[in-house]
């Protein structure tokens, strides 16, 4: 492919980093949160159902706060500009109420810690949104060149992934029993660390991305009281415009197919691993849970982020999207065949084609949704909406993932799993391998299929450009 459009690399190497260790903290907070959240079932003994209503419950709540967090901070007067306040106050809010969230005790009985964790996670999921929403909105509008848009997304994701990589080792540290009594008291203590961690990274970007005053911006709704039940409406408008733009909505759908079959099965890599290669005995597993989720993240970091951003630039994004999601298909098929008692090493050859799913995924997708929001400008006109198509793209993958969490439970419970069993009803681990392999692979064939008519290439994001520039001059 000719490159129409040179990389002029307008956004320095300090601002792409600045924004990568926001998106650490964005990638840092979901992680911790998959791999303490096996403690409720492993360890505290929840009920599948009640892990099943946890996972949805704030998920579901925070897909609906999005879209109006988007559209508070798409219109908000302010010297700091529209974003930065938000990310700052959202990034201390969600720290403290991750920490809050684990001091879980098994003492005080199930009844009490479900609605103990509920509370303050739906707390923690308020504060990624007010964090969240704004920030990716940042991503969006640092730069407007086509290819520099994938090259910040790719070196966010390179940063973030880093949380993937991390993360699983938690498993390890918190069920070793020279470290802690049991993984209750490890997880509300390494809460605390990770908690603080979080915290610092995420206001990074508030603190040192630079933005424009929008004092002056006549094109913004003011956020007054009057406006409220305004706002509301214009939020449905909104919703409309944005299925109305071709392009956006498969980016959505085609996210949502991807990352939420994908979050179905995620919580079921330790419970395979666990009981089906070590018969149920955490400490026996060792470093295995742990090296799934690591070497796929660095595989994703080291492997997968280069060589996609590279490829979208020679064949470009909607070709290397379908090539990517091919490629792990064939690692979940592996899955099943390599998942082998007494020889746990096996899975790790399907990893490197697992990884390319999420991998490129979002390296992809959120340049995309750039492009989408210029497409959107030529055809609505001003104002920019990139916090409001931030916040109904992230809503797709919220109100999923909350689904996703519902349907994991109810995975469990169909097929009889019990995480504190020392012996699993016979078909429970099958049931769970079969979901493993299979709901991933059709998830990414009716992604693959949605995407394959995407209309805005290279060419056709240059000439938007172009439209643009003429129509923002005057030029007929």
């Amino acid at each position: 492919m000719n490159n129409v459009e040179n990389i002029t690399n307008s956004v320095s190497l300090g601002q792409k980093i600045a924004f990568g260790l926001g998106m650490l903290a964005n990638q840092l907070f979901p992680a911790l949160l998959s791999i303490f959240i096996v403690v409720l079932i492993q360890d505290l003994g929840f009920n599948p159902l009640l892990y099943g209503v946890i996972a949805f419950v704030p998920r579901f709540i925070d897909a609906l706060t999005d879209p109006l967090m988007g559209f508070i901070s798409d219109n908000t007067k302010s010297k700091w500009g529209k974003r930065r306040q938000y990310v700052f106050v959202g990034g201390i809010l969600t720290g403290i109420a991750f920490i809050l969230s684990w001091q879980l005790y098994p003492e005080n009985g199930e009844t009490y810690n479900f609605w103990y964790f509920l509370i303050f996670n739906l707390i923690f999921y308020l504060g990624i949104t007010i964090f969240g929403v704004p920030f990716v909105a940042m991503g969006y509008e640092m730069s407007d060149n086509f290819h520099e848009r994938t090259q910040i997304m790719a070196v966010s994701q390179f940063i973030g992934q880093f949380a993937w990589v991390l993360a699983p080792w938690i498993w390890i540290i918190i069920y070793d029993p020279n470290i802690f009594v049991d993984a209750a008291t490890g997880t509300r203590t390494l809460s605390i660390i990770f908690g603080v961690l979080c915290t610092l990274l995420a206001i990074i970007p508030a603190i040192f991305i630079k933005s424009k005053s929008t004092l002056n911006d006549d094109h913004l709704v003011p956020l007054t009281r009057d406006n409220a039940g305004k706002s509301i409406i214009n939020i449905f408008h909104i919703f409309g415009d944005a299925w109305k733009n071709i392009p956006f909505r498969k980016l959505c759908i085609a996210t949502f197919l991807v990352f939420n079959s994908f979050q179905t099965i995620a919580a079921f890599s330790f419970f395979i691993i666990v009981h089906y290669l070590f018969s149920g005995d955490a400490s026996a597993a060792g470093i295995w849970p742990a090296m799934h989720g690591s070497v796929g993240a660095i595989v994703t970091t080291f492997l997968v982020i280069p060589l996609v951003s590279k490829m979208a630039q020679s064949y470009g994004k909607k070709e290397t999207f379908i090539i990517s999601q091919c490629i792990s298909i064939i690692g979940y098929v592996l899955f099943w065949f390599l998942f082998v008692p007494g020889k746990p090493y096996m899975f790790l050859f399907a990893l490197p084609f697992f990884s390319f799913g999420i991998g490129g995924l979002f390296t992809l997708m959120m340049s995309m949704t750039a492009d989408a929001c210029d497409y959107e400008e030529l055809r609505k006109g001003l104002p920019r909406k990139e916090g409001s198509f931030g916040a109904i793209y992230w809503w797709m993958i919220k109100l999923g993932t909350a689904l996703a969490g519902l349907l994991s439970g109810f995975i469990m419970y169909y097929v009889g799993f019990a995480g504190d069993a020392s012996t699993q009803p016979e078909g429970a681990l099958t049931g769970l391998r079969i979901a493993y392999s299979t709901i991933p692979v059709v998830g990414t064939l009716f992604a693959i299929y949605v995407m394959r008519d995407y209309e805005i290439d290279e060419q056709r994001a240059a000439e938007i450009k172009k439209q643009l520039s003429q129509r923002n001059e005057g030029v007929n």
